[in-house]
């Protein structure tokens, strides 16, 4: 009798053991799972944008790089490109193209300047426009 419930507790044991072997499992599952969806995916689909914006950089493109000069870039071979910084034309500098951090294109720079220029005008037109309506 002892000795068919000492093999019955070891049969339920073994169940449980079991069943907290799936439930680890389980959790480790879980666990890698939350890691993909949280670290993983978002670096992938960084890593594809900056591949993006090096596949689409030109000549006469303004470019940021990761040690922080900003420059134009004057030649582009395979993964290298010459950069060449300020006004100095002695002053270029070979360099990889994955040490371009931020591409800045000729069309885009002067859209934005002309944006900002007409938002002065707009404001310089305000400012007198109640300067008008405070003396009245």
């Amino acid at each position: 009798m002892l000795s068919v419930l000492l093999d019955s507790a070891n049969g339920a044991a073994n169940a449980g053991g079991t069943a907290g072997m799936f439930t680890m499992v389980l959790w480790l599952v879980i666990l890698f799972g939350v890691m993909y969806f949280l670290m993983i995916r978002p670096q992938k689909k960084e890593q594809k944008k900056k591949d993006a914006m090096l596949s689409e950089v030109g000549i006469g493109d303004t470019v940021l790089t990761t040690s922080g000069f900003y420059g134009t870039i004057i030649d582009i071979q395979d993964d290298t490109v010459i950069v060449e910084f300020g006004n100095n034309k002695n002053c270029r500098i070979p360099m990889a193209k994955s040490a371009i951090a931020d591409v800045e294109k000729p069309e885009d720079a002067a859209a934005a300047a002309t944006a900002v220029v007409e938002d002065k005008a707009e404001e310089k037109k305000g400012l007198f426009g109640k300067k008008k309506k405070d003396a009245e």
